[in-house]
């Protein structure tokens, strides 16, 4: 008779406990509903309005799967540090094992709204198209590690022992790795693109074994080339690029430097030749000057019913900035002094037009 009064009374006990633990498992999961809003006003109050509208924006969707996780965080609480059911072992592991399943799909789906609306508008913002092969390798490879951190961390609660798992993984991986080297290496090589930042999506480039053309996507293993002219993608590895020497012509800027030559006679095509073969040795040792666009233009001028000769010299002058620009400048001011005691050498008499004009240009594509 004792015993089956005890057993009534610890039975009635856990009727009571578990009506309890019901109850505070729903305030925990509405607790957690409304966390979005309790976050946006701590950050509002500690840290900023603007944080606080970007928390509450990026929780807000998944209110119902926070809810979730702060009521499976209550039972798992109270099964870990009450345990009154018999058979609590198993009931506290599935607990356990449905909140690590819920909380790593939460942090995901956090994640993935994240790097899709704040760093995508980031990279919008920037000028530059964003590369969403990259975006989608960061967000898989956070999964990734949220899955792992997730599987380590219920090993580790519920004395699993994961050394001898991994240890086989380790030797499976280890094989895997060699089977697969050239690819892991144009993984970790697209990674070091994305970091180095040589060039953009939509940058023209150029590359030793004369390949030009426009950058058109940069992903996992390989970029994309759309060629200028014949317009046929090249699909090139990237372990191969990042070991190449890559001239990209988007960056640039260009300076057009036009130089007026008034000769005091006319000027035979004889003598045309020498003046441009003069010109061209005088400003190709000329760093940043590109020497290939370099024109001369000759035309005859009617003054005084005496015609004469004009020579207008275009040099194009590459740079980046106000610092390169003004040392090339005068490095150019030097050449036409060189220019002209050479001319002159030759018995060839003109004075340079001042001043010299400098035109901003985009480097022509």
């Amino acid at each position: 008779m004792m015993e089956l009064l005890s057993n009534n009374i610890f039975f009635s006990a856990k009727i009571q406990l578990t009506f309890v633990v019901t109850v505070f498992s729903f305030i925990a999961f509405f607790t957690g509903r409304v966390f979005p809003q309790i976050a946006k006003s701590c950050l509002n109050l500690f840290v900023s309005s603007q944080a606080g509208e970007k928390t509450e924006k990026l929780l807000l969707p998944y209110k119902q799967l926070i809810g979730l996780a702060f009521g499976l965080g209550f039972m798992e609480i109270v099964a870990l540090f009450v345990p009154v059911l018999d058979d609590y072992p198993v009931i506290e592991k599935i607990i356990s094992l449905i909140l690590t399943i819920e909380a790593c799909w939460l942090f995901s789906r956090i994640f993935g709204k994240y790097i899709d609306e704040y760093i995508l508008e980031s990279a919008l913002k920037s000028g530059r198209k964003a590369n969403s092969e990259l975006l989608n390798l960061a967000k898989y490879t956070a999964y990734l590690a949220i899955i792992f951190v997730g599987f380590i961390f219920f090993a580790q609660t519920h004395n699993i022992n994961i050394f001898s798992l991994l240890a086989s993984l380790g030797i499976g991986g280890v094989a895997f790795a060699f089977a697969s080297k050239t690819t892991i290496e144009q993984l970790l090589s697209g990674v070091v693109l994305y970091i180095d930042h040589p060039f953009y999506i939509d940058d023209y480039i150029g590359l030793p074994d004369g390949t030009f053309g426009r950058v058109e996507s940069i992903g996992w293993r390989s970029t994309k080339i759309r060629t200028s002219g014949k317009g046929t993608v090249i699909v090139i590895p990237n372990n191969s690029l990042t070991q190449m020497s890559i001239e990209n012509f988007s960056g640039a800027k260009k300076v057009i430097s036009i130089l007026s030559l008034n000769f005091t006679r006319k000027i035979e095509p004889k003598e045309q030749a020498l003046i441009e073969q003069v010109v061209l040795t005088s400003t190709k040792d000329i760093f940043g000057l590109d020497s290939r666009s370099t024109r001369i233009d000759f035309r005859t001028l009617n003054k005084n019913s005496e015609p004469k000769t004009q020579a207008q010299v275009s040099l194009f002058i590459l740079g980046s900035g106000k610092v390169s620009m003004e040392l090339r400048r005068q490095l150019l001011d030097v050449a036409t002094q060189t220019i002209n005691q050479k001319l002159k050498g030759y018995g060839i008499d003109f004075n340079i037009e001042e001043p010299t004009i400098y035109v901003d240009a985009p480097v022509t594509i």
